[in-house]
């Protein structure tokens, strides 16, 4: 009797140990030294999914840190397609109109269910007239990570787009000719899938660095032509813009931040992906010299127009979950202040300590609002989903001053309405409605109301907003949904806040 059986016999319960079998043993690619330097890289695309084991039924995952420049996520849906993959779930961080081609693959059966933080294009008007069996589920950036922590959602195989990495997969987006700034998407896909895959237009020296995602992380690699066209990463809802109307919204929301009362030294801000609110942020510039103070930080989705506060030293710190352009992206490779944050850290409720929780101010978009403050950012005057939930919610519930920016009216349609088409951040968590015709306070926030009178800003009650909408357009016809349900809004806790019904033919 050896020592090991000796062993097994005196504690049968190390009976599960095994013999010592050689150094190389549990790790085969250590004795060969050209294998053990370059075994993740994978001859292609298809390889590379052989050796994941992908089936079907499986999930996959992407990143939408490119935006509309994404060449990823159609690519491999492609490549999966053509392999005779089939019902898989799609968990993407968001989709956009790039994704159109998708359109097919989830006629043909190759896509059966959907897991977004939003859509937008063909694709999402496929949707929202009836092309799915199952319902999409819209979540929030935060909700997703709650989603995966819970289980609810498991990602077999991540496939993340990455400007470079190393032969070992130490991967970031703030080098590269493709560079787009912050992974903080993607950092979540790879500490949670089973298996991950980076496709990269760059592999360069070993080890790269920053490093955004590990090595340890990751499981193969594979060189492409072009992940993504960072150019196109600031257009749509990151756009910049110089409509007259919209920036005199942005400087009534300033109007609104320099007098709420948190506009002190150290404050901290957020603005989101809208145009109008992305456009306060040049505003701030002369108020915060005026007052004589600097921010703290700036969180969220990092814009040019934020760096260019942070490189004259008026914004401290950025903390960035997704780079809005390529201002941002190079701020980021530049600036040891500049610092990349998964969603996790960004907003997930489930966390053990959020960015979003200690924001002062935001300022978010709005599609709808109604006079109960209930936002929707998801469906559109008609009923189709043309929009994202992203960190709306999250953010909306979560700093001390939420503020939404919206036009009274767009193309002859009232944004403010008497009740939202699809709710997604809920009414409890807006404090200031912002318009071209006036602002209206959350009347659960009379303090910040009373600051904002003394200061003579045109407030305005939310109902009366209402009214002088409905007068400009007409009371408009209610939208006509079958009883089908074709999307599920999720809160970001993953309870069910709405739901979004198919649209009459």
């Amino acid at each position: 009797m050896n020592a090991l059986e000796q062993l097994h016999g005196q504690f049968p319960d190390l009976a599960h140990l095994r013999p010592f079998a050689g150094a190389h043993a549990a790790s085969p690619h250590l004795a060969d030294p050209e294998r053990k330097a370059h075994r993740k890289l994978a001859a292609s695309l298809e390889d590379a999914i052989a050796k994941t084991g992908l089936k079907n039924g499986m999930t996959i995952s992407f990143h939408h840190a490119f935006r509309e420049g994404d060449k990823v996520i159609n690519l491999v849906v492609d490549t999966l397609a053509r392999l005779g993959l089939r019902d898989l779930t799609l968990a993407t961080s968001s989709l956009l109109n790039v994704n159109a081609p998708l359109i097919e693959h989830i006629k043909n059966g190759v896509i059966t269910q959907i897991y977004t933080s939003g859509m937008r294009g063909k694709l999402a008007e496929a949707i929202s007239n009836g092309l799915m069996e199952r319902p999409v589920q819209i979540h929030s950036h935060g909700g997703r990570v709650h989603l995966l922590q819970s289980g609810e959602l498991n990602i077999d195989v991540a496939f993340l787009g990455v400007p470079c990495c190393d032969e070992f997969g130490n991967a970031n987006g703030a080098h590269g000719k493709s560079r787009c700034g912050s992974l903080g998407y993607a950092k979540v896909d790879a500490q949670f899938a089973r298996q991950v895959v980076l496709l990269t237009d760059e592999i360069v020296g070993f080890p790269n660095v920053p490093v955004s995602i590990s090595q340890d992380r990751v499981d193969y690699i594979v060189k492409i032509d072009e992940v993504g066209d960072p150019s196109r990463i600031s257009v749509g809802a990151a756009r910049v813009t110089s409509n007259p109307r919209e920036l005199m919204i942005a400087r009534f929301a300033c109007d609104v931040i320099e007098h709420s009362g948190y506009f002190n030294q150290g404050f901290s801000l957020q603005t989101g992906s809208g145009a109008a609110s992305t456009a306060a942020t040049r505003f701030l510039e002369h108020r915060m010299l005026k007052k004589g103070i600097t921010a703290s930080y700036a969180l969220g989705g990092i814009t040019g127009s934020i760096v260019d506060l942070h490189k004259k030293g008026l914004i401290e710190t950025l903390i960035d979950t997704q780079s809005f352009d390529t201002v941002a992206a190079e701020s980021l490779a530049e600036s040891p202040r500049h610092l990349e944050v998964s969603t996790n850290e960004y907003a997930n409720p489930s966390s053990k300590g959020t960015y979003c929780d200690r924001v002062d101010v935001v300022i978010l978009s709005a599609l709808e609002i109604d006079c109960d403050f209930n936002v929707n950012v998801i469906t559109g005057s008609d009923g189709v989903m043309r929009g994202a939930s992203g960190g709306h919610c999250d953010v909306a519930a979560a700093s001390n001053l939420t503020i939404v920016v919206a036009p009274l009216i767009r193309s002859r349609i009232p944004t403010v309405v008497r009740r939202v088409t699809t709710i997604v951040t809920p009414g409890e968590s807006i404090d200031v409605l912002v318009t071209d015709h006036g602002i209206a306070v959350n009347p659960a926030r009379p303090e910040v109301a009373e600051r904002l009178r003394a200061a003579g800003l045109p407030l305005m009650d939310i109902d009366a907003l209402y009214q002088r909408a409905v007068s400009l357009t007409g009371e408009p016809q209610p939208i006509a949904f079958t009883d089908k349900i074709v999307g599920v809004i999720r809160y970001r806790d993953g309870s069910v806040i709405d739901v979004v019904r198919q649209v009459q033919p």
